[in-house]
């Protein structure tokens, strides 16, 4: 059973949504405060739905900046009353795999939940290596290395990677990365998309990704 952390100040939200996702097989922990799931963060979670603006002087950004300093990997989904393109943006670049504005249908973020469990958890990929320059990127356990030492990436650095990778010297656009990487469902700013190649060439500077300008990026 997949653990989800909850953390919604909305109690009759929260209590919602945590019915809809034990429909789905999910063990729900709750958070009404974010002092509560700060202190909670390191434990059990398969992934996180973080409310950004809460009741108290935790908001959802210290509560990611604690779950990234433990742990690279686990999913963050943002929700959000503001629908505003800065918070959105502000959670890519925290490490956040999506985004949600209220009000929203709590189908919709079930599927999205669905969709990164899925993705990060349940999706069988026969074991498989792809080297570059000396890069090693093990599909399998989702982890790159260089020279033995692993390069600590998020789930979306990792997926624009593969990306890259699986289509050497083949332009996308930022608009096809917007949907390869967050989904055709994802309507944010192409602002994104740069922020995360940005954060890819840092951590992995022998990547020969080039700007097409006016236009989007190519590994070659």
């Amino acid at each position: 059973m997949y653990t989800i952390c909850l953390v919604e100040d909305e109690k009759s939200l929260s209590d919602l949504i945590k019915m809809y996702l034990e429909k789905e097989g999910y063990e729900v922990i709750q958070f009404f405060n974010g002092k509560d799931a700060l202190k909670y963060v390191g434990g059990k979670s398969n992934l996180w739905i973080l409310d950004i603006m809460l009741g108290d002087e935790v908001s959802g950004y210290d509560i990611i900046k604690e779950i990234r300093k433990q742990n690279e990997d686990v999913p963050v989904i943002f929700t959000s009353a503001r629908d505003q393109d800065i918070d959105k943006i502000i959670g890519l670049e925290m490490g956040s795999d999506d985004y949600l504005a209220k009000p929203f249908s709590t189908k919709e973020l079930v599927l999205r939940v669905n969709k990164l469990i899925n993705r990060i958890y349940k999706e069988n990929k026969a074991s498989k290596e792809i080297i570059y320059d000396n890069y090693v990127i093990d599909l399998n356990k989702r982890v790159a290395r260089e020279d033995k030492n692993e390069i600590k990436l998020t789930t979306l650095e990792f997926d624009l990677l593969i990306m890259f990778l699986n289509n050497k010297n083949i332009s996308f656009s930022r608009e096809e990365i917007l949907k390869k990487i967050w989904g055709e469902d994802y309507f944010g700013s192409d602002r994104a998309v740069d922020d995360l190649v940005r954060r890819l060439r840092k951590k992995m500077p022998k990547l020969n990704v080039s700007t097409i300008y006016g236009y989007g990026y190519r590994l070659s």
